[in-house]
């Protein structure tokens, strides 16, 4: 899939897109302006906002600490580098900070970016940097008529589109595992060893920036916000599971590679010291002929049967009978 560039445009004040939520209802958008107004008016109908901005336009941070109450804790997490997740309360708000690959990402692990939430009763406020899979999967959901009866909904389904795009990464790796495993079975292992490191090394990677994620829900989950429904809470917590599942699949899949280098390892090793072996015996064998060379070639006085008519024919057939004994020597049957 190909993106637009005006499909992640922002207007003067950062916003990307934004939705008005109605309950059992397809979303509506919505501009600056008018989510401005509705946070002022606070109609007691059931609705609520997602307002989606870009951090890559300058207007946006401050817009967001001019019309938007939001904690801290936020407004920090927005300068914040790529690191561990986090999921927290902060004046009474949820302060999420997720990662996930870049939409047009070949899943290579520099390529993991942020997103930013903040989550309240009637209101959701995300920031990114640059275009992920997992929000434009939640977004083609919602301009598909799917309707949303929270804020915490749309964080349950976000983290649901997020365990799939790294389940959709797992699967691409799992058969690239696979493929590297038939050629080992094949013992076809000059070309595979720095594909699997990449591959560890990726998946690592991933599993490090994302593994805290579900330990961060399953705390929120024991004492939750007294804003956050008991249906929200069943969401998080399904949506922590699938998580904690597509992780455990990515740690088998480490070890998995793990083991695979271990073994192309040991195949490099005998073969290197099958090599080292016949270096040995050929060397071994060409002793005698070298020794015996050296000694007659010294051209001195006193040579042993430098005048017998058969000298030469006994010295050969002396050679040989010595290299027959040294390779039976090296090539003999071995116990355990």
């Amino acid at each position: 899939m190909r993106i637009i560039e005006n499909t992640y445009g922002s207007d003067d004040n950062g916003l990307i897109w934004g939705y008005r939520f109605h309950p059992e209802q397809p979303a509506e958008p919505i501009g600056t302006e008018a989510a401005a107004a509705f946070l002022q008016e606070a109609p007691d109908d059931g609705s609520f906002l997602w307002l989606h901005f870009a951090l890559s336009n300058q207007g946006t941070e401050r817009y967001l600490r001019r019309a938007l109450a939001l904690p801290d804790a936020f407004h920090d997490s927005l300068h914040s580098e790529v690191g561990a997740t986090r999921l927290e309360l902060d004046d009474g708000a949820l302060v999420a900070v997720i990662h996930d690959v870049l939409f047009d990402s070949s899943f290579d692990a520099s390529d993991v970016g942020t997103t930013s939430l903040c989550i309240g009763p009637r209101l959701l406020v995300s920031a990114r940097l640059r275009p992920l899979r997992s929000v434009d999967r939640l977004r083609a959901d919602i301009r598909g008529g799917q309707p949303f009866r929270s804020p915490v909904e749309l964080l349950a389904h976000l983290l649901r589109d997020q365990a799939n795009v790294l389940g959709d990464i797992l699967r691409k790796s799992t058969a690239q595992v696979d493929r590297i495993e038939d050629r080992l079975l094949a013992s076809q292992v000059s070309t595979d060893r720095k594909a699997l490191g990449a591959l560890r090394r990726t998946l690592v990677r991933l599993q490090r920036l994302l593994a805290p994620e579900p330990a961060a829900l399953f705390r929120l989950l024991n004492r939750p916000p007294a804003w956050i429904s008991a249906d929200d809470v069943i969401d998080l917590r399904q949506a922590a599971e699938e998580f904690s599942t597509v992780i455990a699949d990515s740690a088998a899949l480490v070890e998995r590679v793990k083991l695979i280098q271990e073994e192309l390892a040991a195949l490099v090793n005998e073969q290197t010291s099958r090599t080292l072996f016949v270096l040995t015996v050929v060397t071994v064998l060409a002793l005698p002929v070298n020794l015996v060379a050296g000694l007659f070639g010294m051209n001195v006085g006193g040579i042993p049967l430098a005048g017998h008519a058969h000298g030469f024919a006994t010295v050969v057939t002396m050679l040989v009978l010595l290299t027959a004994v040294l390779a039976w020597f090296s090539f003999r049957p071995r116990g355990d």
